[in-house]
């Protein structure tokens, strides 16, 4: 079986990829390596897909590129990442790769027969709506970020509906661990009370989050690509809400150094808590988050220290 893996030299991109090598698929990355932080981190998290033989990597831009090329199964991580930088003239950004370049793909895919197209959407979608989150719910982003995700979403349905592509979307909430963006708040976090230097804490701390960990991120993109389901929307989060000062207690648990914290003004297009409701995942596609915020940190902080960081 061949996959394509899309933004396979990020975070999740990349663990998927390691992933579907080992169990046994050939693999065909695309990453364009954007200037959204460090290319020497990204080339590190490829580090043992590029010495495996059925790994083929194409350093291309999506929406520049004319053709496609021909698999069994499409896993579409590549975007533009960051809800804070999506606002004013950056949004150009934004439309043409996370909008833009969904399009090219579903465009190109409807006219093969794919097993699968698993887009990674994200729960910015949401907005401020009740809690839990659930997939039936009106969504009112409030970022650019969000709105450019949600458009890419309903483009992975007109394309299932009128053409027929099996695609499946999954929305993320704050996925974490090893590879994780330098801009993510707990890669930020951490380093930051490692490091013994301040931490910026937007609003109050009270805000809560849903954490998920990469490893059930990626076994959620497994299971939607394998199962029999198709044009539907499923949360994937790690049933780990917290809130961030409470965040920051566990980070100082795992390390065993106490963090200095300084309070700012909230942020605008930051929701205030997310939660998922997984049900809907839990029920059709036999899913269910495996690691606790607890475990997760402290792999985390032990992956990080592995590395030499430290």
């Amino acid at each position: 079986m061949r996959v394509l893996v899309t933004g396979c030299a990020g975070f999740i991109g990349s663990t998927l990829t390691d992933r579907l090598l080992h169990d046994g698929y050939d693999v065909i990355g695309i990453d364009r390596f954007s200037d959204y932080y460090s290319r020497n981190l990204k080339e590190r998290n490829l580090s043992l897909a590029m010495k495996h033989p059925r790994f083929t990597l194409l350093e291309e831009d999506i929406v520049e590129m004319e053709t496609f090329p021909e698999v069994d199964y499409v896993f579409h991580l590549a975007a533009q990442a960051g809800v804070r930088a999506s606002w004013g003239k950056s949004f150009d950004v934004y439309t043409r790769d996370n909008i833009q370049a969904t399009q090219r793909l579903l465009e190109f895919y409807k006219d093969l027969k794919i097993r699968k197209f698993v887009y990674s959407s994200s729960s910015s979608v949401y907005g401020n709506v009740e809690l839990p989150m659930r997939e039936g719910q009106m969504v009112q982003p409030l970022s650019p970020y969000g709105v450019s995700k949600l458009a890419a979403e309903h483009l992975c349905y007109l394309y299932w509906k009128n053409y027929g592509v099996p695609t499946v979307s999954l929305r993320y909430f704050t996925v974490y661990g090893p590879r994780q963006r330098p801009d993510m708040g707990i890669n930020k976090f951490v380093n930051a009370i490692l490091l013994g230097q301040a931490i910026t804490i937007y609003g109050n701390g009270r805000q809560t989050r849903d954490f998920t960990y990469i490893d059930d991120a990626v076994e959620a993109n497994v299971l939607a690509a394998t199962s029999g389901i198709y044009g539907e929307v499923f949360n994937i989060g790690g049933g780990n809400r917290i809130s961030v000062n409470h965040l920051i207690s566990a980070i100082e648990e795992a390390t065993g150094k106490s963090a200095t914290l300084v309070y700012v003004e909230e942020q605008k297009g930051d929701v205030l808590d997310t939660w998922a409701d997984t049900q809907k995942a839990e029920g059709m596609l036999g899913w269910k988050a495996k690691n606790r915020i607890t475990v997760g940190l402290e792999q985390y902080v032990a992956w990080l220290k592995s590395m030499g960081t430290y």
